[in-house]
């Protein structure tokens, strides 16, 4: 008598070592030149910026993915990684939008964008009911906010069409290497108090506060051809280190993808991803006379040694990876619009909001030249006032906030739309039953997400202006990706393709 049981055994083990249903993949990627017309208001500071050149274009790099069972379609992502300083709500929602009016039935859903937050990109938001809204930008002179939406839309929908139009069937894989790209930023004094690049060379100075997290995540993916068509590359820290200037500039991603594309070829498409790095950046906190040396003997940049260790972690990657390509593995999607409890504004922080916006107020109705100085810390203060009145009323209100994971093979990926603070980003990737996993920052609107260590600390980043969500909510966001994340390891998962099997 035939045993059903070894019969499963002997299937399961021929759609792949997993232990789960494989799938064909097909893939297609393009980029899209998403660089604004100049001159243009930049995003990332607490004054205003115009930009009238740019160092740098700014892209849109995409990958699209299919799994298919024969020619029945199972499960797609759209990944689009964004040169911008943040995903608004308004540019996803008129981007899936117009995707769905090209491709009717498609699931606009399941397009999932990111960006790298680099500090010179253009201002997406032009409402002023808005919380983002920070810039009283002219009226004449410089690119409309919502002619750069509609650009970016136009533009991006374009490319979008392009990769799943033209995708294949084609393999994968995933590896990990390591390098000091991203420095916790927030100094911690005998006091108890935090400070975002405060000085460690004060004598009280005790420690950074959290952890680094060096990992250089990777994924690959080659066309039906055996042609290596994109690459996505993960890393914990903002594409920050030109934060400051006022040109339009797409920071350490445009060196790592001319590099990248010279070695594997022009029309290779670059996804950067941001790793939880919502308290990390580029800049060192300390050692930065050494660090000086070493560049002037070097006779390079603090960029191009950023760039050069993304570049040698991804290709030290492809080299141990790249013969262990996967046409057949397992890929869902799912994505939730999760509820999350907001900060609760306290009376004092309210008192305190209420005193420098109206600070504010003052010194601009005086002399209204300071507004492109202080408008936006006016309206980022005014905002908590508004949180504060409106949790007066709707004490249970939540936050919705839209996640997306993702099983591709013995990998995982996650998303969400914050600064989220790497500790957050750490419990994610120590708990999942991934053999590798993959965590997006800001795939939204998002603001700071601190910890609960870092809320006690203070500072800039985890004040009550800084997050609309609190530490508590910070965990929900990652139980519940982890919970998403087990069931597509589940046992139920199993029972279900023996059931069809």
């Amino acid at each position: 008598m035939i045993n059903i049981r070894i019969i499963i055994v002997f299937a399961l083990a021929f759609l792949g070592k997993s232990g789960v249903q494989a799938s064909d993949l097909y893939l297609g990627a393009a980029t899209a030149d998403i660089s604004p017309e100049l001159p243009v208001a930049l995003m990332g500071q607490f004054h205003m910026r115009i930009a009238e050149r740019a160092d740098t274009p700014l892209y849109a790099a995409i990958v699209a993915i299919e799994s298919r069972n024969g020619d029945k379609g199972l499960d797609t992502a759209v990944f689009v990684s964004c040169d911008l300083v943040y995903i608004s709500a308004q540019l996803r929602r008129e981007l899936r939008q117009e995707v769905g009016r090209r491709l009717p039935g498609f699931n606009v859903n399941k397009i999932i964008l990111s960006a790298t937050h680099t500090h010179t990109a253009p201002v997406l938001e032009d409402d002023p009911d808005e919380s983002s809204f920070l810039y009283p930008i002219p009226a004449n002179g410089v690119s409309k906010v919502k002619d750069y939406r509609d650009l970016f839309t136009e533009n991006v929908a374009d490319a979008i069409v392009k990769a799943w139009n033209s995708r294949s069937r084609g393999s994968v894989t995933w590896g990990l290497d390591r390098a000091a790209v991203g420095y916790n930023r927030r100094a911690v004094y005998a006091d108890g108090t935090s400070v975002m690049y405060g000085n460690t060379n004060r004598l009280d100075f005790q420690s950074l506060e959290g952890y680094e997290d060096h990992d250089v995540n990777s994924l690959f993916f080659w066309d039906s051809k055996g042609k290596l068509i994109a690459m996505s590359i993960d890393v914990a820290c903002p594409a920050q280190e030109f934060e400051h200037k006022s040109t339009v500039n797409a920071d350490y991603w445009h060196p790592v993808r001319m590099a990248l594309q010279k070695r594997f070829g022009a029309d290779l498409h670059v996804l950067g991803w941001i790793g939880a790095a919502g308290d990390q950046s580029p800049h060192s906190m300390y050692r930065k006379a050494g660090e000086a040396r070493m560049q002037e003997l070097s006779n390079k940049s603090r960029l191009d040694d950023i760039a050069e260790r993304i570049i040698r972690a991804a290709e030290n990657t492809y080299e141990i990876v790249k013969n262990d390509q996967h046409t057949n593995v397992a890929f869902f999607h799912e994505t939730e619009n999760l509820k999350l409890p907001m900060r609760v504004i306290t009376h004092e922080e309210y008192l305190e909001s209420k005193k420098v916006t109206e600070d504010c107020a003052t010194q601009i109705a005086a002399d209204p030249s300071k507004a492109s100085q202080l408008y936006a810390k006016m309206t980022w203060f005014g905002d908590v006032l508004k949180r504060y009145h409106d949790q007066q009323k709707h004490p249970e209100k939540m936050y919705e906030s839209e996640i997306h994971v993702l099983r591709l093979g013995d990998a995982a990926i996650c998303t969400n739309q914050f600064e989220l603070f790497t500790d957050y980003g750490i419990r994610i990737q120590a708990r999942s039953k991934a053999v590798q996993t993959f965590v997006i920052q800001l795939a939204g609107p998002g603001t700071y997400l601190a910890t609960e260590k870092a809320i006690a600390g203070g500072g800039y980043s985890a004040v009550c202006q800084s997050n609309v969500v609190g530490a508590e909510g910070g965990q929900i966001l990652v139980d519940r990706t982890l919970e998403i994340i087990d069931s597509f390891w589940s046992e139920e998962r199993q029972l279900e393709i023996e059931r069809n099997l």
